[in-house]
């Protein structure tokens, strides 16, 4: 069996799981990875990858707890952020194919470029791109923020 690397990957749930496969694919430029069905065609899981980049999803309700922001007035517990090579080009990708945009491309004080979006049912996403690497002493946050970091 191949050993397969330490990877933290996001589960999502969707109320429609196959259109949410084929929009993640069009607007963010995911890759279906797998993809389980049962024999009515009901997507049971499903992984995508963009780059080292995985999330896997399925349909909402197959459990208790599964549910997809639609199902909850738009309501989300998590985001997800992506690290993109061109984060302006993505952008242009996402707002072609119907993302709700929360926030255009702008440049952090911390040396990233960002966007945020949401997709149909609801989830939210932020994309980035390292720009320039800015130290926190840099960062210009105040004296009255501690910025604690450890490796």
């Amino acid at each position: 069996m191949t050993e397969q690397p330490q990877v933290f990957a996001a589960a999502l749930s969707y109320k429609d799981p196959r259109a949410a496969l084929d929009w993640l694919e069009e607007a963010f430029g995911f890759e279906m990875s797998l993809c389980i069905s049962a024999a009515n065609g009901q997507i049971m899981h499903a992984e995508m990858v963009y780059g080292d980049a995985r999330v896997m999803l399925g349909a909402a309700g197959w459990a208790d707890w599964a549910k997809s922001p639609a199902d909850l007035g738009g309501a989300n517990t998590q985001s997800l952020h992506v690290s993109v090579k061109d984060v302006d080009a993505h952008f242009a990708r996402a707002k072609a194919a119907g993302a709700i945009i929360h926030a255009e491309p702008e440049d952090q004080f911390y040396g990233d470029r960002i966007y945020r979006a949401e997709d149909p049912e609801g989830h939210h996403w932020t994309f980035g791109q390292a720009k320039q690497e800015v130290a926190p002493e840099d960062w210009g946050l105040g004296d009255d923020v501690l910025v604690e970091i450890r490796s």
